[in-house]
């Protein structure tokens, strides 16, 4: 008689097996890899510190630190760069306590502690002013983020911090640049430095030139104890969201494009926009000196086809 017994044991075991350790070759392939990851992230913030003068002597840098791997990277770097800096800073790590569901409030305590770096814990229940002030349904993030900076610039001049350290990466600088010009109409993002809304700190945003998915893989490396953002329940930004998506197609199907646009924030001709706020138009008069503004701007046509086949990529600072 034949045997009908399917041979599903024998799969089973062979699906448990330990995969093959890696070779000592694969060992220092990925050490050199998270080396270099390293090394590129520290000199991206160090650049962007250096561009837009972000740390003076003397500073204390209050890092406001979430439990997400963008601020854990920001610590992790600042902490590493502050061992190489010509200069003197401290550093405190601030977490505010919103009081949120499920919160695993042990979790940056116990990170911080054995880190051995200064740390403030500010408790305020902000989950239920929220909860009470938005209807069932409706995101609550943009409330909850204007409640969260106001706290969070009363802690920093208590401690005597003189700059607010924030985890804002590019990726969320292009996305919030598109989020306004596609929404709010204004040719705006989020700045690398700017003035506290109280006037009494200048915030900062050391991780202007890094690419989210270089934090996504550091954070990997470096094993930080990530608390989920969606304990609150509140609805994703499907905004956001898409426009996420759409730069992400973007890189898939034109490489540079981000790039370029990203390059595009910091090289402005306001003469060469409609802001009559920024530029005098209605006392614009002809002088009789050639401008290297003027209608020789457009000489350059930036949708021409190339002549030659170097890459026309404006590449961000130093490449690998």
């Amino acid at each position: 008689m034949l045997d009908l017994t399917p041979a599903t044991p024998l799969l089973a075991s062979a699906a448990r097996e330990e995969p093959a350790p890696p070779s000592a070759k694969q060992v220092e392939k990925i050490a050199h890899e998270n080396n270099k990851l390293h090394k590129r992230l520290c000199r991206q913030v160090g650049q962007a510190i250096g561009d837009f003068n972000m740390i003076e002597d003397g500073d204390k840098i209050m890092v406001c630190l979430s439990g997400g791997k963008d601020s854990y990277a920001l610590l992790d770097i600042l902490i590493t760069l502050r061992q190489r800096a010509p200069i003197n800073f401290d550093i405190i790590a601030v977490n505010l306590d919103q009081k949120q569901p499920n919160f695993p409030a042990h979790i940056l305590p116990d990170y911080l502690t054995n880190l051995g770096v200064a740390f403030h814990i500010e408790n305020q229940d902000t989950y239920s002013i929220v909860k009470r002030l938005i209807p069932e349904g409706k995101t609550t993030c943009s409330l909850c983020s204007r409640l969260r900076r106001g706290i969070l610039y009363r802690v920093a001049t208590e401690l005597g911090a003189t700059k607010v350290a924030l985890g804002h990466h590019r990726d969320d600088i292009m996305e919030t640049f598109f989020l306004n010009m596609f929404f709010g109409g204004k040719l705006k993002s989020m700045p690398a430095k700017l003035q506290s809304d109280d006037g009494k700190q200048i915030v900062i945003r050391p991780l202007a030139y890094v690419k989210e998915a270089d934090l996504t893989r550091y954070a990997e490396v470096k094993q930080f104890p990530i608390i989920p953002c969606d304990l609150c329940g509140s609805q994703e930004n499907l905004q956001r969201k898409q426009i996420k998506n759409m730069l992400r197609e973007w890189e898939k199907k034109h490489p540079g494009r981000v790039d370029n646009i990203f390059s595009s924030l910091s090289t402005v001709a306001p003469s060469h926009l409609m802001d009559r706020n920024l530029f005098d138009f209605e006392g614009l008069t002809a002088t009789g000196i050639a401008d290297p503004n003027g209608d020789i701007a457009f000489d350059d046509e930036p949708c021409a086809v190339p002549t030659n086949t170097v890459s026309s990529v404006i590449p961000l600072h130093v490449t690998e």
